[in-house]
């Protein structure tokens, strides 16, 4: 089990599934299915597809620590149920992507994930879901670089991906953390000593921020 302490309360977290295959254009994501194979990358059996990922993975801390430098993160929003309602927060997916050619399952249990240190009421932002912006931040060349952008219409909705996790209940069961899928990179995939990641609420005016640095170690034979 994992807590997460958060500016509204503490969640105790005894599940955390990685939703992944997300997106709403059909024609897209088939495309991007096509390109990842061609790099070595194993098609999903279906779309979206759920991982279940170790709870220990989970963290809030301001640095993680990754074997080589062939990782990197990418930003998403994360559902959080608890018995009184559902949360929402950021949070990064980090995978390592020479494991990803192996087995996108294995390449899920090999980084920590890193999740934010504020969240927001679900019912506060159901309704504008699809205005909600998700950005991510690298330093590349001495620069911080966009690194992804877009609106989470380019992602299944949430109910939509709870629904398909639970068999049809469009609750999300208290203990559970969702990691609700991400958006394409802004150029290539690639490795970073930090990431910044931010989810935005125009309507409301306000925004989820977080960020870690990444510490390689090194990899010896």
């Amino acid at each position: 089990m994992a807590r997460l302490e958060f500016d509204v309360g503490a969640a105790d977290v005894d599940r955390l599934v990685i939703a992944g295959w997300t997106g709403r254009d059909v024609e897209a994501l088939n495309r991007h299915i096509e390109e990842l194979k061609a790099v070595g990358v194993q098609a999903p059996s279906k779309v979206p597809l759920y991982y279940r990922v170790a709870t220990q993975l989970l963290t809030q801390a301001d640095t993680i620590e990754v074997l080589g430098r062939d990782t990197s993160g990418e930003v998403e929003p994360v559902l959080v149920g608890t018995p009184d309602r559902l949360w929402v927060t950021i949070g990064s997916d980090h995978t390592d992507r020479k494991a990803e050619s192996i087995g996108v399952a294995i390449s899920k249990q090999i980084c920590a994930k890193a999740v934010g240190r504020t969240a927001w009421r679900f019912e506060e932002v159901e309704a504008h879901w699809d205005r909600l912006i998700l950005r991510s931040f690298v330093a590349d060349g001495g620069r911080r670089v966009r690194y992804q952008e877009g609106p989470l219409a380019a992602i299944r909705p949430p109910r939509e991906l709870i629904a398909g996790w639970t068999g049809g209940d469009k609750r999300l069961p208290a203990g559970v953390a969702m990691f609700c899928g991400t958006l394409p990179a802004i150029g290539p995939i690639r490795p970073s000593r930090s990431f910044e990641m931010e989810l935005e609420d125009p309507t409301l005016g306000r925004k989820l921020t977080h960020s870690y640095q990444v510490q390689s170690l090194p990899v010896v034979s």
